[in-house]
């Protein structure tokens, strides 16, 4: 066991963790040159499409070292991008070490800081590595000075190195070898074993990565999952290389995966204990926290007929991306759906994209909104996270929106174009520090709400690109929430409702109107689009009706006739608008999310 080293490599978005962790299995000979490609751990075709990592990557790697040892690496690279902070805080749980990449060129980012964060209370040992040195912008000596005032380390603990071009990949290896210690625990006590992530497989069942911490698990043992209490053998067992490697056994302090043949996605929960049914552990280990989600919104199949369908769908994606949360929805508009829980927009937009490509599955997605918590006339707490959740007005006491504490690392001459943003986003700048002459760092308390839609797009084009974000929930506060309902002709569609600030309302109305009144097709009668906030209607928008040119047959003659076949046209118009009914497309309800302030 002394000889095994658990870590993960973790940074800021785009600061080259995948790229260092090919030459690092490159290196140690992990895969072959045949085998061998860009990013190689980035299985998923959106994550080579985008060049993002969305999942954690689990491998292991043998490594001879200087003094003569073999020793075994078990290797997990984590996401950037602050909407999977919840998959790094999974694999920071089954590591005793982290390296912590900063770009040359870029400097300590928000990202770099928050991930810092998570790696010290999960208490690992931390290896700062500069990437990127090679590049013709790298500033290797300011970088340093940056991470020994973030970290307090000497300057010959900082290593240099390239993922591009392998310079330095020796260096991080010792590094591992001497500065990370090996993992804790006693092959002879009962098995604990935590399970840090699962993947489904239409052919074997589900597939549970674990982190082996007290005791043995062989193939063929009877074993229990503690918090389900469900019991299963061990149809196989095994490490985790490029593929999956089975052994006859994994014992403690190693990373492996299982097989039981489990089809139900519910059976498998990530931070479970495995442990033997006939030997149980006295304790469950100490998992993650309950993932959060930040951003709400409906999913709905676009024939209702596909809902089974897409249910199954739905509990597979979980069990690859245990972040997802969802609970069943109908809508009048749209029929029955489900109210997901996202980590951010970015996350949605992924989960989309993976339900269409790897499930085949065509989905319409509602106004994505944040959770409100409303307290009514006889102090009962609600959730609200759905506008149809929303009490009366008349019975609402108060509503509280979510706050979050927002970081943004930037260049000086940006700050003014970011207050303005922030401010304008109803924030409250709480300070402002310079972290190098040419680095500052600003917080901002800002709600939710605001952030949601296109506040990093925004953030990104007001800073040339050179601002870094990212933020943390910092609770509830009163807020003067009103929900915003779109009539066609006075009939309310459910499905365009959203939860909005009431100094916002109006404006977004209008613009959601005019928005509406492009996509929406005509029809042979009137249609009036409305926006209201209770019984208020605060901006309105009509479509006029397409009308047959009833006069085309008259040449010439008496103009009472001309006349008689309009007002004949025009009675025709009047019933049908009674009893028209409304179409709308996909378009109109995808057009509300690219709604630009």
């Amino acid at each position: 066991m002394k000889n095994i080293r658990n870590f993960c490599i973790i940074a800021h978005i785009d600061h080259g963790k995948s790229t260092l962790a090919d030459r690092l299995l490159e290196f140690t000979k992990t895969i072959s040159d045949r085998d061998m490609q860009a990013q190689v751990l980035d299985d998923m075709d959106l994550e080579r499409e985008k060049g993002i990592t969305i999942k954690s990557h689990a491998i292991q790697m043998n490594y001879t070292a200087k003094n003569g040892e073999q020793y075994t690496f078990n290797l997990i690279d984590t996401p950037g991008h602050v909407d999977f902070s919840y998959e790094v805080s999974r694999a920071l749980a089954a590591c005793e070490g982290a390296l912590l990449l900063v770009d040359a060129a870029q400097g300590i980012q928000a990202q770099t800081i928050s991930n810092l964060y998570l790696a010290l209370d999960n208490d690992l040992e931390i290896i700062p590595v500069i990437n990127k040195i090679d590049m013709a912008g790298a500033m290797i000596e300011e970088v340093k000075d940056q991470i020994i005032e973030l970290i307090g380390v000497k300057d010959e603990d900082i290593l240099l190195a390239s993922g591009k071009s392998g310079i330095g990949i020796e260096e991080i290896l010792e590094a591992i070898v001497h500065r990370i210690p090996a993992p804790k625990g006693d092959p002879q006590e009962p098995l604990q074993a935590l399970i840090f992530d699962s993947v489904f497989n239409s052919f074997r069942g589900i597939i549970a990565y674990f982190r082996v911490y007290n005791g043995v698990l062989k193939k063929g043992d009877k074993i229990r999952f503690v918090n389900t209490g469900e019991e299963y053998e061990a149809d196989e067992v095994g490490i985790l290389k490029l593929g999956l490697e089975p052994r006859k056994e994994v014992t403690a302090g190693d990373v492996g995966y299982i097989i039981t043949g489990i089809k139900n996605a519910k059976e498998v929960k990530v931070g479970d204990t495995i442990t033997l049914a006939n030997n149980p552990c006295k304790e469950a280990i100490k998992g993650f926290e309950e993932v959060k989600p930040m951003v709400f919104a409906g999913i709905f199949p676009v024939v209702t007929e596909d809902f089974e369908e897409l249910r199954d769908c739905m509990d597979k994606l979980q069990l690859n991306d245990a972040s997802l949360t969802y609970e069943l929805e109908t809508s009048q508009a749209l029929g029955f759906g489900f109210r997901c829980g996202f980590l951010g927009m970015l996350h949605m937009e992924i989960i989309q994209e993976r339900l269409e490509r790897e499930f085949n599955q065509t989905v319409i997605t509602t106004v994505p909104n944040v959770g409100f918590i409303a307290y009514d006339t006889k102090d009962k707490v609600i959730t609200v996270n759905n506008p149809s959740e929303m009490p009366d007005p008349t019975k609402l006491e108060r509503i509280e929106e979510p706050f979050i504490r927002a970081q943004i690392i930037t260049k000086p001459e940006y700050i003014g174009n970011i207050m303005t943003l922030c401010l304008g986003k109803r924030g409250i700048l709480l300070n402002q520090s310079y972290l190098t002459t040419t680095r500052v760092e600003l917080m901002f308390e800002l709600p939710l709400t605001e952030i949601v839609f296109d506040f990093y797009d925004k953030l990104k084009s007001q800073t040339r690109g050179y601002a870094s974000f990212d933020y943390t929930p910092i609770g509830f506060r009163d807020s003067d929430i009103v929900k915003m309902d779109i009539l066609l002709n006075s009939e309310k569609v459910d499905a365009l409702s959203a939860l909005i600030h009431r100094s916002r309302a109006s404006d977004f109305g209008r613009k959601l109107c005019e928005k509406l009144k492009e996509l929406l097709p005509r029809q042979q009668f009137l249609i009036a689009i409305q926006a209201a906030i209770g019984a208020k209607i605060v901006a309105r928008e009509n479509i006029s009706a397409m009308r047959k040119d009833v006069t085309a047959k008259c040449y010439g003659g008496d103009i009472s006739r001309k006349r008689k076949l309009l007002e004949k046209q025009k009675e025709g118009k009047k019933r049908m608008r009674q009893i028209g009914n409304v179409e709308v497309p996909q378009e109109a309800f995808l057009a509300v999310l690219k709604l630009d302030d």
